[in-house]
């Protein structure tokens, strides 16, 4: 796997995504705008991505300033962490519990699909 959150790591996730489509959500559920700020990001690169899923599809990007306000929910992380989970060495509930992910928004809404995001990540 490329370097996390490097242009051909978005793009190799983004050929993930489409090969593992469909996404867990029901075809007519609302869709869910999930941003990943990661807050000590090395320079030149993204400091934040957004994962949108709208019903059967999924796509991400580094973020602009415009997701952060349509974001349904913001989870907030260190690079280390961040980079842990992508590659299995940290899984989501034990980071939570911790408190290493921050979250502000319906964390309600990751839910259905939290298993089916973090074995992508991690792929």
């Amino acid at each position: 796997m490329s370097a996390f959150l490097s242009a051909t790591w978005f793009e190799e996730l983004n050929q993930r995504l489409t090969s593992s489509l469909p996404t867990p959500l029901a075809p007519d559920a609302a869709p869910c705008r999930v941003v990943f700020e990661v807050t000590d990001a090395p320079a030149g690169g993204s400091m934040a991505l957004t994962l949108l899923i709208s019903g059967p599809t999924a796509t991400v990007a580094p973020s602009s300033r415009d997701d952060h306000a349509l974001a349904d929910v913001v989870l907030r992380l260190n690079y280390e962490d961040a980079d842990a989970l992508t590659h299995g060495r940290l899984d989501s509930a034990t980071a939570l519990r911790q408190g290493r992910i921050k979250v502000r928004g319906d964390v309600n809404l990751l839910v259905p699909w939290a298993t089916w995001l973090v074995d992508l990540l991690s792929g």
